[in-house]
């Protein structure tokens, strides 16, 4: 079985792009990781995740191994890529661009926001981790700005967010808010009133896209994919915690020039 994977529309339409948001279907692991589990930082087979990596650049047409990951640690860093990276060498980032053709460069989430950007023109491409804490931080105008570098210009990129945590699965705490409408408090536009007294539910999806509109790109796409709810398709690190499992599965979304 081939790597599964989901895409968005306006991505899709963009001469010399290739893109995928991998699902946790069409690879080799088991157990918790079953199948398709490109987390080089989870406990999983090490054979199993090189297969399951390889599995990915065959989906999107590049030369065996050529993808680039960082190691993520929720920042606001995005990193230049000309070469993959070896396990333990990649720089530690929570985004990636490039503008090499056949390098696939590409970030692992498991309910944060993965974001795929493109500039066909200038022919540089990004993709970024957005979790709460580098969306509120900064992760995706430091993408946008890294790809200015290249010779993007912010008028000319397509930007798309797949799967992640929405709204209906995110529940926080009253610390949680606060730090968000310390931020600006716009932001309590993105809570409603949890089932639990002080509790709240988080629209993360929501509020990655109202930070790339601030960008002001040509063309911003929400997939609204719940990672959460779908557990055929996706990998979630809520839902195992929940469940008290041990580790849990990652998710690639990637993207390449032709």
């Amino acid at each position: 079985m081939t790597a599964q994977f989901v895409t968005s529309p306006s991505l899709a339409v963009l001469p010399g792009v290739h893109h995928a948001f991998f699902t946790r279907e069409g690879g080799v692991s088991q157990g918790i990781y079953a199948t398709l589990n490109g987390g080089r930082g989870s406990a999983d087979s090490d054979a199993h995740v090189i297969e399951n990596r390889l599995r990915m650049t065959a989906a999107l047409g590049v030369t065996d191994g050529r993808l680039a990951t960082p190691h993520q640690i929720h920042s606001a860093i995005t990193v230049i890529a000309d070469e993959p990276w070896s396990k333990g060498e990649a720089p530690q980032a929570d985004a990636v661009v490039t503008s090499i053709p056949g390098l696939a460069i590409g970030i692992g989430t498991a309910d944060c926001g993965p974001v795929l950007f493109a500039d066909p023109d200038a022919r540089i491409i990004g993709a970024a981790h957005a979790g709460w804490k580098g969306a509120l931080g900064g992760i995706l105008g430091s993408t946008v700005h890294a790809m200015e570098k290249l010779g993007a210009r912010r008028g000319s990129i397509t930007a798309a967010l797949g799967p992640c945590l929405r709204k209906q699965s995110y529940e926080v705490g009253e610390e949680f808010v606060a730090a968000f409408e310390s931020a600006d408090p716009g932001n309590v536009r993105f809570f409603v009133p949890g089932a639990s007294e002080g509790k709240s539910m988080f629209d993360l999806g929501g509020y990655i896209v109202s930070r790339l509109l601030e960008l002001d790109l040509a063309r911003v796409e929400d997939l609204g994919l719940d990672t959460y709810a779908d557990e055929t398709r996706f990998f979630s690190y809520r839902r195992a915690t929940h469940r008290k499992e041990p580790d849990y599965g990652r998710l690639i979304a990637a993207i390449a020039l032709a």
